[in-house]
């Protein structure tokens, strides 16, 4: 795979089962140069016979299906290019998709209600003034923010705290009704042609519904208000009742825990349609379980199942902290959750739950949940009583599931697939009887693997301490030696896994061997693993990354020990930058939007106010035992530092300290910053810059560690001292 084949990559939505059983609708959204930006459509394939997906939207951008309970609508977000996503509804025969909202800053998650009337919604709410409110204001020109609190922006997002997120009803438009033509222009409409001669004009003025919005639709009531954010969207109580996760609490600015918050929505009809009528709210769970909810879903029975983190006593433990699974029994009365998964759970049993993969009810009352272990991420189906059965995907990720009666279809990836779905029947879990094999829906990878896609060889080595390390290397084709990449992944509680990785492919095209591992500090193998580098960043998760290189140059003979260089992202950024602190070995480096100065990320990130501290500690010494920024003078390889210049997580002075350090001690050094892109340029920035990175990291490798695929011609020149680079 080349660069140039991001296309060829596409990823698929959580898929949506229609009740009958019959079929599943599904996104399919991938990278277009031309448009340099993300699109994507609907998709249906049935589940029985012989099954072809047909694409069956033709939106710029359409994701996130839901059949509504009944099976005759699909509501969806569909964004046009360079606008916001908006909730759509469509025949689910097909036909044309009638838009629910016209929210300024665009709807971010939804869920139907249980009767299909109506569609509970959450979308950012801007301050007036902000955000377009106002026509012909620009950002430049709006009031200044006052502030008050440590968290009040985030990566991708930006300012947070005029624009909270709240939670939303809309009534469904009846899709198969009279359409509502534009009206025609009169006299009376006729306005005035200075807009600041007009009535209402000004600050708190509120521009025009957008004429893509028909007339007619009900205007969405917004059912919570205040200085807070939501999340996720659950209904109980047969719909009279809305669950969502918030943090109200009087500590939330200090602290990462969650509460569930219940809206009762036992309004009577006349009042629901009434407009800015929020919903009675009490809390369900509270703060004072520390706990830091990711998701929640209420079953049949009106249980409410939590994917959550304990936090601990200060409500800021989070390095290294398993999720598990929580249930809370009907009636919810503020009782504590009882735990159902256990998170200390080590060797075959480990329990260390996605925190971002949802949970699925089942119709007997169980769930399936995803569980991140040893480079794979497996489906389990978990019952009351704890017990825990894995279910076979028949692939190294799965990424996200739908349900419908018993059964699944699973979004799945491989080494061969960046995005495909899989149906499994779950009917005869528990008993004797041999599973029927997960039969493949789709195969959106053919043309990706035509390009040469090569799968890792899995290593596990032992270090230096008689700790296992477990890994991968993926080689070019041909004997050898080749050139040697290691790198390291973000995080840094997060996995490598074996599925099909973009980086890994175009560089293993270009000619590299590619070496990578999940050191101490990962996730995926316990808490005990995850939280071994708490305050001690460096250390153990060094020694494991060297010692697993070592152990691959050792067990594949084709690799060239001579000729090794190194480079990560953000958390693999940090380490990549203390690693060519301590050691020499490397022939050049890239260092991309790391965390490399724990002191200047207070105030700067957007988890300035909590990671640091966790994972470096609060001691200035133990900080600076820690700091790339501190021993940059001891730097000696060439550098390559990559950085955006929206940066919010890792901001983009974390980057250019550190650059400007190597340069003024005399280090070979390049700084780039790419224009408008956040902190995941690499997996969503705009194509083209997407593109771009790759191009200028290759760049960089054939400058000074050349491969026999990706090389420098003998006739081009070193820029910086004008003679041939070997």
């Amino acid at each position: 795979m080349k660069a140039a084949d991001l296309p060829l990559l596409c990823s698929v939505s959580r898929p949506t089962i229609h009740p009958d059983g019959s079929r599943a609708v599904f996104s399919r959204v991938n990278a277009d140069f031309a448009a340099d930006d993300y699109v994507g459509q609907l998709w249906t394939v049935a589940l029985t016979g012989e099954p072809a997906p047909r694409r069956i939207t033709r939106g710029f951008r359409d994701s996130a299906p839901q059949f509504s309970p009944d099976g005759s609508l699909i509501a969806f977000l569909r964004a046009d290019a360079g606008g916001t996503a908006q909730l759509h509804v469509v025949d689910a025969a097909g036909g044309e998709p009638l838009a629910m909202t016209d929210a300024v800053l665009g709807v971010t998650d939804f869920r139907w209600h249980p009767n299909g009337g109506r569609i509970a919604f959450l979308a950012r709410v801007p301050e007036r003034g902000r955000y377009g409110t106002v026509v012909g204001l620009s950002a430049d020109s709006e009031p200044a923010r006052r502030i008050e609190t440590l968290r009040y922006r985030s990566n991708g997002v930006g300012y947070t705290n005029d624009r909270r997120v709240h939670v939303f009803l809309a009534v469904v438009p009846n899709v198969w009704g009279e359409p509502t033509p534009a009206l025609a222009p009169v006299l009376a409409d006729a306005t005035r042609a200075d807009p600041q001669d007009q009535p209402g004009a000004g600050l708190n003025a509120v521009p025009p519904a957008r004429a893509s919005l028909p007339s007619g639709l009900p205007v969405a009531r917004q059912v919570t208000a205040g200085d807070f954010d939501h999340s996720g969207l659950a209904f109980a109580g047969e719909g009279s009742r809305l669950l969502t996760i918030s943090a109200r609490h009087a500590g939330r600015d200090n602290d990462l825990r969650s509460e569930v918050i219940e809206l009762n929505l036992s309004l009577d009809e006349e009042a629901t349609k009434a407009d800015e009528i929020l919903a009675p709210a009490r809390t369900v769970v509270r703060s004072t379980e520390n706990l830091s909810i990711s998701a929640l879903a209420s079953d049949d029975d009106g249980n409410l199942w939590l994917l959550a983190t304990d936090v601990g006593a200060t409500g800021r433990d989070f390095v290294g902290r398993v999720s598990a699974l929580y249930r809370c029994p009907v009636p919810l009365d503020g009782s504590a959750p009882i735990r159902v998964t256990d998170p200390d759970q080590t060797d075959q049993d480990l329990l260390d739950l996605e925190a971002t993969g949802g949970i699925s009810p089942m119709a007997d009352g169980s769930v399936l949940v995803l569980r991140g272990s040893r480079g794979r991420v497996d489906l389990l189906r978990v019952y009351h009583d704890g017990h825990v059965e894995p279910l076979d995907c028949g692939a190294t990720v799965a990424t996200s599931v739908g349900t419908s009666g018993e059964s699944v279809v699973v979004a799945v990836q491989t080494a061969g697939t960046s995005g495909d779905l899989v149906l499994l029947h779950t009917g005869l879990v528990g008993t004797q009887t041999p599973h029927p094999e997960p039969k493949r829906l789709t195969d959106f990878s053919g043309r990706l693997r035509a390009t040469g896609v090569v799968a890792g060889i899995e290593l596990t080595i032992t270090g230096r301490d008689g700790y296992r390390v477990h890994g991968w290397v993926h080689t070019p084709p041909g004997q050898g030696p080749h050139p040697v990449l290691l790198t390291i992944h973000g995080g840094p509680y997060a996995q490598y896994t074996g599925a099909l990785l973009d980086e890994t492919q175009v560089y293993v095209d270009a000619g590299y061997a590619v070496v990578l591992c999940n050191p101490r500090g990962s996730s995926g193998y316990g808490q005990a693993h995850g939280r071994a580098i708490r305050q001690r960043m460096g250390t153990l998760d060094l020694a494991d990354v060297l010692d697993f290189l070592d152990g691959a140059l050792e067990a594949e003979p084709v690799l060239d020990a001579q000729r090794v260089g190194i480079m990560g992202g953000s958390y693999g950024g940090y380490l990549t930058a203390w690693t060519i602190a301590h050691n020499h070995r490397f022939a050049a480096a890239i260092v991309e939007r790391g965390f490399l100065d724990p002191d200047a990320f207070v105030g700067t990130s957007d988890i300035g106010d909590f990671f640091g501290d966790e994972y470096a500690g609060t001691d200035a010494n133990l900080v600076r035992s820690q700091s790339p920024q501190f021993l940059v003078g001891q730097v000696k390889t060439p550098t390559l530092v990559l950085h955006s210049a929206q940066d919010l997580r890792c901001p983009l002075s974390q980057g250019e300290r550190y650059y400007a350090a190597l340069k003024r001690g005399g280090v070979q050094a390049e700084l780039v910053i790419f224009p408008g892109e956040n902190h995941e340029l690499s997996r969503t920035g705009r194509p083209r810059h997407r593109l771009q990175r790759f191009e200028i990291i290759l760049d960089w490798w054939a400058r000074f560690l050349p491969s026999a695929a990706n090389h420098r011609r003998s006739d081009d020149l070193d820029h910086e001292n004008g003679h041939p680079v070997t």
